[in-house]
């Protein structure tokens, strides 16, 4: 309780640190052009967006902010020193919109009726958000009682409490965005267990928000680069290996600022080995000119027991053993509905009172 108080302010500290300095990097888009100078304006800011989730300890405040300001700022203003990327735009984007642009998931709304179509056209169901609700809803349960449940079992109920509280969190947060602010998130996941092959499973349904920050900073550079040396065909191959590597030692990053623990590794190992099998996935299909291929019946499903098998073997271990992010998800929410009874409380004895007055 008194870890999650201390944090509040500082939390809003930092944030206010980021808006000063986005405002700085605005003003820098406006005095400079494009490149070298530009580059060299903004690195101070891209390093200090290093810095300060190291200000931060929670995982509900500072695991979102660490992945905000590390992560997407950062690449974000990479993009706009070179004059690409959403922040570059003809006429310039005005400070109200480049900020919360620099460091959200976010897209503001250029055409409303075009917007509206397109919305409605993806909207989920509301069957699709109960269900994964009342999954979600077992995640105390299975906390309490995972004493008793084998460790690759528990394992993989994690896998799915994390994919249904994310998409859960980002929809409601995406609900309230959109009715008070008039503005968008950004898809995070679009039913990724319905995955066809690894490409569709990484490029198209699952961290749809990295992919597009990761293909114009890492993957298009490494492509144009490996493509005199290469080919055109074969140049996305080491364009996609940079990708996942880049994306290892983010999440690497990540894992750190949250538990505080030097990485050991298995994070990149697993990310590596999906780069490398994603690249033989598109070899394969680019040898047999895209006409050879398992039927999707079959493809989909052997391409998410790879994703869960070396999930449960790379990827949750690492987590679970650095961070403990069940452990320290379940005390900040146990801090915050103490926090929310003592208000209650206040509140019901103050109105007491006054009626009693």
């Amino acid at each position: 309780m008194k870890k999650l108080e201390g944090e509040i302010p500082i939390f809003f500290m930092v944030w206010i640190l980021v808006v000063a300095s986005l405002s700085y990097c605005h003003t820098v888009g406006k005095v400079t052009s494009p490149g070298t100078t530009r580059l060299l304006a903004i690195l101070p800011v891209v390093f200090f967006f290093f810095y300060l989730p190291l200000n931060l300890t929670t995982i509900f405040l500072g695991g979102p902010s660490s992945f905000f300001l590390a992560w997407l700022a950062n690449f974000k203003l990479l993009l706009f020193a070179l004059n690409k990327g959403p922040l570059a735009t003809t006429p310039p984007t005005s400070i109200s919109h480049f900020i919360p642009l620099a460091c959200l998931p976010i897209k503001f709304r250029n055409d409303p009726k075009n917007h509206e179509k397109k919305r409605t056209s993806c909207q989920k169901s509301t069957l699709n958000y109960v269900t994964k609700a009342l999954i979600f809803s077992t995640s105390l349960h299975v906390y309490h009682n995972k004493q008793f449940i084998h460790r690759k079992i528990l394992l993989f109920l994690y896998s799915i409490y994390m994919y249904t509280g994310l998409e859960l969190t980002l929809a409601l947060v995406a609900s309230l965005a959109r009715v008070f602010l008039g503005i968008d998130f950004e898809p995070q996941f679009d039913e990724p267990y319905l995955a066809t092959a690894l490409q569709d499973f990484w490029g198209s349904r699952w961290n749809i928000m990295v992919s597009r920050i990761l293909h114009p900073t890492v993957y298009e550079p490494v492509r144009e680069i490996s493509t005199g040396a290469l080919g055109t065909t074969w140049a996305p191959i080491p364009a996609v290996i940079a990708s996942f590597f880049v994306s290892a030692v983010m999440h690497e990053l990540i894992f750190y600022y949250i538990g505080r623990t030097l990485a050991t590794w298995e994070l990149t190992c697993f990310f590596l080995l999906h780069g490398i099998c994603l690249s033989i996935e598109i070899m394969i299909k680019k040898a047999f000119d895209g006409k050879w291929g398992l039927p999707a019946a079959v493809s989909g499903p052997l391409a998410m027991a790879f994703v869960v098998a070396t999930g449960l073997w790379l990827f949750l271990p690492s987590i679970m053993v650095r961070c403990e992010p069940d452990v320290m998800a379940y005390r900040e929410y146990t801090a915050f509905t103490e926090f929310m009874k003592s208000v209650s409380n206040f509140v019901k004895v103050s109105f007491l009172s006054i009626v009693g007055n």
